[in-house]
């Protein structure tokens, strides 16, 4: 697949959650759509119109709700077919995608004279895939990596732990750009990878520093640590960020590096190896 036959479409769901709104990507001549997005008939019509009668396959990469409630909208208007993982529960979860294709990870999609490869990638999502163009290398990353941001790792279905181990994935991949779910195209993949990776593991060791300097005997608990660990980021934007030090903390619980003792307070278990 070459860039000029890749269209991008960005819904009209601007926010905080979302940036400018979620990317939904046109391929083939209007015979894929990755990501049909939220459930919004405009946009779901505009689709419609630009793949001519052409659409055959509709791709979710996850079931949030920015993503893929337009699936639903698509096939009823277009017969194609669904294609994805189905959804956990969650409230945050569209209980409406009911996929005809289930693809496994690895999975090579044969998709008229285009390939495109399913990987499996939970952390944002435990049902989350990124889609690789075998010919061009480009990847459709939806929620896993998105331009210009970090994405909300909400437990209990986000996980931080799968979540890296969802990154270091890709190095096993030939990817020559990313086409994230939110952001323009990523020309740099690797770096943009090692970049989040180094990110989360940098947010980790603080909420470590934090926990041994805070915790004392009796634990912290997660809102003064959030004022601490999150001190680089707005104010306003700390309701969403205490739900990736929430799945730091479950990680690092994992680890056997902090404990709560009563659900409430964390505490570090040891803090005699921080640099």
């Amino acid at each position: 697949m070459t860039e000029p036959s890749l269209r991008c479409i960005t819904a009209t769901n601007a926010g905080v959650m979302t940036g400018a709104g979620t990317n939904t990507y046109l391929l083939a001549g209007g015979s894929i759509v990755i990501d049909p997005g939220p459930k919004d008939p405009a946009h779901t019509e505009h689709l419609v119109n630009l793949a001519a009668g052409n659409l055959k396959w509709i791709l979710v990469t996850h079931t949030h709700r920015d993503h893929s409630p337009g699936a639903l909208l698509l096939a009823q208007e277009t017969g194609a077919t669904i294609v994805g993982m189905p959804a956990p529960v969650g409230e945050n979860q569209d209980q409406l995608f009911v996929p005809g294709w289930v693809p496994v990870h690895d999975e090579l999609l044969e998709l008229g004279n285009y390939m495109l490869q399913a990987i499996h990638t939970p952390g944002h999502a435990s049902n989350h895939l990124c889609y690789r163009d075998v010919q061009s290398g480009i990847l459709f990353s939806g929620d896993h990596i998105n331009q210009g941001t970090t994405v909300v790792i909400a437990p209990p279905d986000g996980s931080m732990q799968q979540y890296l181990d969802s990154l270091e994935l890709l190095h096993h991949y030939p990817i020559r750009a990313i086409a994230p779910g939110h952001g323009s195209m990523i020309k740099e993949p690797t770096r943009a990878i090692d970049s989040l990776i180094r990110h989360r593991l940098q947010r980790e060791l603080k909420t470590l520093r934090h926990l041994r300097e805070l915790s004392a005997d009796r634990g912290v608990s997660l809102d003064i640590l959030l004022s601490r660990v999150y001190s680089d980021v707005p104010q306003s934007l700390h309701p969403i960020a205490r739900y990736s030090l929430l799945a730091h903390l479950l990680k690092l619980e994992k680890d056997g590096l902090v404990a709560s003792p009563d659900a409430l307070r964390w505490q570090a278990v040891t803090g005699d190896w921080l640099p």
